[in-house]
Formats: C-alpha cells, sequence, structure tokens
C-alpha cells in the first residue's frame, strides 16, 4: 500500500510492478527476441546494440529473478546457457504485440 497527498492509503496500480520488472537498459529489447525461441547470452550481445557484457548479464539476471525467463545450463564445460520464456514471460506476449501495433 502506499500513501497518496492526503495521507489516505492507496492500492498500488499492479501494472506498476509490471512495469518496474520490465524497465531497465536492454529489458524490452532482450524481452522481444526472447519471443523467437531461446536465447544466448554472446547472441544477445551482438544483436542488441551498444548492449555491454556487465548491463546485460543484469538484466538478464533481473528478468530472471523476476521469473519472466528462466536460466538453463545445457553444457557446464564450456559454458552453454540458454534464457527462455517462463509460462509467466509467455503471458505477457500478447501485451507487448499490442503495445507494438499501437507505436507503429
Amino acid at each position: 500500500m502506499t500513501t497518496n497527498k492526503t495521507g489516505a492509503q492507496a492500492e498500488t496500480c499492479p501494472a506498476q510492478g509490471l512495469l518496474k520488472m520490465l524497465s531497465g537498459k536492454w529489458k524490452p529489447e532482450i524481452f522481444r527476441l526472447a519471443v523467437s525461441g531461446p536465447l544466448r547470452f554472446n547472441s544477445l550481445l551482438r544483436d542488441i546494440e551498444g548492449a555491454n557484457k556487465q548491463s546485460l548479464a543484469v538484466a538478464l539476471k533481473e528478468l530472471e529473478e523476476s521469473g519472466l525467463l528462466s536460466r538453463v545450463v545445457i553444457n557446464p564445460k564450456p559454458l552453454h546457457v540458454e534464457y527462455t520464456f517462463t509460462d509467466k514471460g509467455k503471458a505477457l506476449v500478447p501485451v507487448f504485440e499490442q503495445l507494438e501495433g499501437l507505436a507503429g
């Protein structure tokens, strides 16, 4: 709950939580690319212009912690990791498609 200017208690808008999960450097772009299938870190690094390893790793970790992406280790040596949508992440795909339709 939050307090507004008058001091009254107000419920936090559910969309605020979602926007917080998706806000941040590279998250919308990661999300857009995840629609095509499993993602690998180095592929993302190549596909997202201007991304650097550190900020990309932080964004992926936050998306994983929020339950939108899952991280699966395919092979430990050499390390091969894939990121894929969770059911929660898949549920947001239509929302992103609608937003793209409004923007385009």
